[in-house]
């Protein structure tokens, strides 16, 4: 078998000078610049910015509602400080009895009472059977009374907000005041010290066109009275039986229809036909619930014909939007020398809004440099309205360093990087 030809000298020379240039020029760095070599080996690794995706989720429809035509109303959420919706909502009116739902909260910061207590019993006398025969001559809602009869402060309310008996009203007054003006004095405190500084009360029924306030004040006062635990409970009662006085029946007729459980009617000829409502809703997996008034109508049914529309309309303005699951992506981290990294939602999110409420969502990656896989990456903050839920994002990937060849292969390859870069939004969340 015919063998190789041996490499000449000229090429083994050649080979030489390849090996030995390559050498040097490894050395002359080493040496000459020995500067760059333990820079590169000991330079730290710089952070990596986030590239970072904005959801855009899409504002529903504007809501429809189907408002009231009589001469005030306003509509809002037990938890949220603003209206809804509303028609005068700072113009002052005769409120009837609604005053009595002051009354009973003024008495009851006198005397706290909690829920299913029954409180204190309260003996009534001659001068409360005097106030009853005055209640009839004045052609107010009344409720029997007897001298010697004994009622607990909880039935003693119920005579007042159930069957709206002004004579009630003045003596649960008195009893926890001691006097008319006594119980006048402290509701005006008690009114500036709840911030309702448009809500005016001359008596304790309501009887006088002189008990006025205006639908915001009025709406607050509704809050103020839900959270209230044996007020609350009272007003949704439909009836009592009560010792000495019998059977007694809320005068709210909307009272367990459309969602209402509460809170008071009032009718004078100078107010007529009112109603501060509640209701309770269910929206997705959280319950909503509404408080409002309105004022004015001719008759009851005229009224409750007109807030059952606002109530209904209102409530399907309400939607609970799911804008982030858990493992969405948000972000991404890319190496100069390879590595890859995600940052996803470590939870979820989602907002209740009304309308056509905006929701926005901000996402706020951090600059990384080593990081293991599971490192807290940032986070993200859904706000729509009042409402504001964050979310914190980890790393999925692991951002490592680049090691030792790859660092003196790459002169300068260490230098921190450009700021976040935002890209459009990826697509509405639904």
């Amino acid at each position: 078998m015919p063998q190789s030809p041996r490499p000449s000298r000229r090429v083994y020379r050649r080979r030489r000078i390849v090996v030995f240039g390559v050498l040097a020029l490894f050395v002359a760095a080493v040496t000459a610049g020995g500067v760059y070599t333990a820079d590169a080996l000991n330079a730290e690794v710089p952070e990596v910015a986030a590239t970072v995706s904005v959801p855009e989720v899409a504002a529903a429809p504007a809501v429809e509602l189907d408002a009231p035509e009589v001469a005030a109303y306003a509509i809002g959420e037990l938890d949220d400080d603003e209206l809804l919706a509303a028609s005068d909502a700072d113009e002052s009116v005769p409120i009837a009895s609604i005053t009595k739902v002051v009354t009973a909260l003024v008495v009851l910061d006198a005397r706290p009472l909690g829920a299913d207590e029954q409180g204190p019993a309260i003996s009534y006398t001659a001068a409360d059977v005097q106030i009853y025969w005055q209640t009839i001559a004045e052609n107010g809602s009344n409720a029997p009374v007897y001298e010697g009869s004994t009622l607990s402060q909880r039935q003693s309310l119920e005579a007042v907000m159930l069957p709206s008996a002004n004579n009630y009203a003045k003596s649960l007054a008195i009893w926890a005041y001691g006097s008319e003006q006594a119980y006048l004095d402290a509701a005006r405190d008690w009114l500036d010290a709840n911030g309702l500084h448009d809500t005016v009360v001359v008596d304790t029924s309501g009887l006088s066109p002189d008990s006025r306030s205006t639908p915001r004040d009025l709406v607050e006062l509704g809050r103020l009275a839900l959270q209230s635990p044996a007020l609350a409970q009272i007003v949704a009662q439909e009836q009592s039986e009560l010792p000495a006085v019998g059977l007694i029946e809320n005068t709210n007729e909307l009272l367990g229809t459309h969602g209402v459980d509460g809170i008071k009617t009032g009718t004078t000829v100078e107010a007529g036909a009112c109603l501060l409502f509640s209701g309770d809703y269910e929206v997705g997996s959280r319950t909503v619930t509404l408080v409002g008034v309105a004022l004015g109508a001719d008759t009851h049914p005229e009224l409750n014909e007109e807030i059952a529309g606002l109530l209904d309309t209102t409530a399907a303005g309400f939607h609970e939007v799911d804008v982030i699951d858990a493992g969405d992506e948000f972000a991404s981290y890319a190496t100069a020398w390879g590595d890859r990294a995600v940052a996803r939602a470590d939870g979820e999110a989602s907002v209740l809004v009304w309308s056509d409420t905006p929701i926005t969502v901000e996402v706020d990656a951090r600059p990384l440099a080593l990081a293991a896989d599971g490192a807290d990456a940032g986070s993200i903050t859904v706000v729509a309205g009042d409402e504001v839920v964050e979310v914190p994002l980890t790393l999925d990937g692991d951002l490592e360093d680049p090691g030792t060849w790859w660092r003196l292969s790459n002169p300068g390859g260490l230098d921190p990087q450009s700021s976040a870069r935002v890209l459009e939004p990826a697509g509405s969340a639904e």
